[in-house]
């Protein structure tokens, strides 16, 4: 044990209670781990709070693993102490944190009251029980992912402490100064990286990949190899233009820890997943193998709005709701002892959706924000959420009434759910008439996903779920495509439908399928609702091309247009330029330096200089390997 884990150690036995009986002392990852032999003892969470605070650590309170009962003996106790009327679905262990999670349909029976049944739980068993509510979907992704890494759970406590080590190791200079180095996503739409840097720290910010041209971000600089220098990786979503290289650091040397929050790791794994297998199925260069993946789901620290992380010697971490899709966040890092914060918004949505709140505008501190300018633009103004829903019922009513099919090229995650729900309360309502909505590719996967995370939706959607007993995420007015043999059945019948699939700028999927079989037919239609990049079949759509090449088995061939196409605009997960603008006038604490990146090159230019006349705010918009100084 280091001499400042014995300092640590003597400081958490004196402030414990004289009966808690304090095993070990360990750092494993960003937290300091108390192990004990009797945690029951320390049911009282107050004296946990007041030792986190006076140490200035997160602070985690586990029980000595060998004072825990067995797993089988464990599971039989917890089912005869809980009544039968929470109808718990699922009793598994997470040996890394020592907790019992506990699915049931009702959490609040599991729980008792005032926790009673909490705390028997854990006098009898050891094992520290959290309650969650049994997902209405079964989501394989979480399924594989708790059965992955508790099968390597030595490997990653190993992980953890080397982490642990690295993020509390003496602080070597003095100099003060922040900078950023903008490796993609400057000036464009895709690759988003960003190096911030202090004298003591190397923290990278995404490592996406521009999907449509297979472009990644610059990763070969000098400052930050070799890969293992970096400290930290923050993602802040999962989107593939944020998260679609990380597999590719760990392949080429990085072993660190990447930050992001619970919802946003699963869903990373399921598009990681589904872009190599996309890849491999097409015959393109495919950048990692799955092992890669699965060695950075190894790495993988999950933390919650609000929680202040240490990350580095002399970086902290809060992660903020962005309201894009599901975990989507606004990094904030603090720097030094109140030296500097900067704060990376990521994709944002500062309006209030169908299934998230607004992007948080309240920060302690804020000297510098880096934010998207996807609608950065003087003419970039999306109708309201409002409008774009009676647009796209308008749609298709006229569709249906017609004898076609509606083709909703969609993201998995993010619109594809907002569409979801307006469909169905639509149908629900009489709205649209009864017909099928097909939902093709990841959609269903990640929409189990969703139902695994409530506590990230807004207000309303969880008031509609839990207290309605209306979960528009499980209608039936939805079908799932499950097989080519049951897509092949949707393009062949002669009913009308809707059919919702990835990916949604037509650059893969099997929303491919659907679009070749269509277009000819003037009787059918295709519905934008997310935005298409420069390069992508969607945009050659979007735009009225009549005819577009297609490969299919390897041969090209044109495809004609000539079904209806449109664009709805307002479903977006990104803010428009009114909401830009806005989102800056409504920060708590006004940031000195605003930078603008994630979007075309004029998009930048115009927000940033719009930015510095309305408010006087320093503005840049820089290039891709630009570096600037903070302080």
């Amino acid at each position: 044990m280091t001499d400042k884990l014995k300092e640590i150690r003597e400081k958490v036995v004196a402030s414990l209670p004289k009966k808690v009986k304090v095993k070990d002392v360990e750092f494993e990852g960003p937290f300091l781990v108390v192990y004990v032999k009797n945690p029951q003892e320390l049911a009282n969470a107050d004296i946990v709070k007041k030792l986190a605070k006076d140490l200035r650590k997160r602070i985690i309170i586990r029980a000595d693993p060998k004072s825990l009962k067995p797993k089988d003996e464990a599971e039989k106790i917890i089912k005869e102490i809980v009544p039968d009327d929470a109808k718990i679905t699922n009793i598994f262990f997470d040996e890394e944190n020592c907790e019992v999670i506990i699915e049931a349909e009702k959490p609040g029976v599991v729980i008792g009251k005032g926790g009673s049944t909490f705390r028997k739980i854990l006098k009898e068993t050891g094992w520290s029980p959290r309650v969650v509510r049994t997902p209405p979907l079964k989501s394989k992704t979480i399924d594989s992912i708790r059965s992955y890494l508790l099968s390597v759970r030595e490997e990653r406590k190993e992980i953890l402490k080397r982490i642990g080590e690295n993020i509390n190791r003496p602080i070597l200079h003095a100099d003060k100064w922040v900078r950023v180095t903008f490796l993609g996503g400057a000036r464009e739409v895709g690759r988003s990286c960003y190096l911030l840097q202090t004298p003591n720290s190397k923290i990278l910010v995404e490592c996406g990949i521009n999907v449509s041209g297979n472009q990644p971000p610059y990763l070969y600089i000098p400052e930050i190899q070799p890969l293992d220098s970096i400290d930290a990786v923050v993602i802040t979503h999962a989107h593939l233009d944020h998260c679609g290289l990380v597999p590719v650091l760990f392949k080429y040397g990085y072993r660190g820890p990447v930050y992001l929050t619970p919802p946003t790791r699963d869903l990373m794994v399921l598009l990681q997943l589904d872009f190599i297998e996309v890849a491999s199925r097409e015959g393109s260069s495919i950048p990692y193998e799955s092992q890669w993946i699965r060695t950075a789901l190894k790495h993988c620290i999950t933390l919650d709005y609000g929680v202040v992380t240490d990350i580095a010697p002399d970086v902290r971490l809060t992660f903020y709701n962005a309201g894009h899709i599901l975990g989507s966040a606004i990094a904030h890092f603090h720097i030094g002892e109140g030296l500097y914060n900067i704060a990376f918004t990521g994709d944002f949505k500062f309006e209030r959706t169908r299934l998230f709140d607004k992007s948080e505008t309240n920060f302690p501190r804020l000297e510098a924000l880096i934010m998207e300018a996807t609608y950065g633009g003087s003419q970039d103004f999306q109708p309201s959420r409002k409008e774009a829903e009676e647009n796209l019922i308008r749609i298709v009513n006229e569709t249906i009434s017609k004898g076609g099919k509606v083709l909703i090229p969609a993201f998995a995650v993010g619109r594809s759910q907002e569409v979801m729900i307006v469909l169905e309360e639509a149908i629900r309502n009489k709205k649209v008439e009864e017909i099928p909505v097909y939902i093709d590719g990841m959609i269903y996967e990640a929409t189990a996903i969703h139902t695994a995370y409530p506590e990230y939706l807004n207000s309303h959607l969880r008031d509609l779920i839990f207290h309605q007993g209306i979960n528009p995420f499980i209608s039936e007015s939805f079908v799932r495509v499950d097989s080519p043999s049951k897509r092949q059945e949707v393009i062949d019948s002669s009913e009308p439908c809707v059919i919702i699939s990835t990916s949604g700028m037509l650059n893969g999927g099997p929303v491919m399928e659907y679009f070749r079989a269509l277009a000819g037919d003037e009787k059918n239609t295709i519905v934008f609702v997310g935005y298409q990049a420069e390069g992508t079949l969607g945009r050659r759509v979007q735009k009225g091309w009549k005819e577009v090449p297609f490969t299919v088995d390897g041969r090209r061939e044109v495809v004609k247009v000539n079904m209806r196409v449109e664009t709805v605009d307002g479903f977006s997960g990104h803010s428009d330029r009114r909401q830009l603008m806005n989102y800056i006038k409504a920060l708590s604490d006004k940031p000195e330096k605003v930078i603008t990146v994630h979007g075309e090159e004029g998009k930048c230019i115009d927000l940033a200089s719009s930015i510095y006349k309305t408010y006087k705010i320093e503005t840049r918009a820089p290039m891709n390997l630009e570096t600037i100084r903070f302080i």
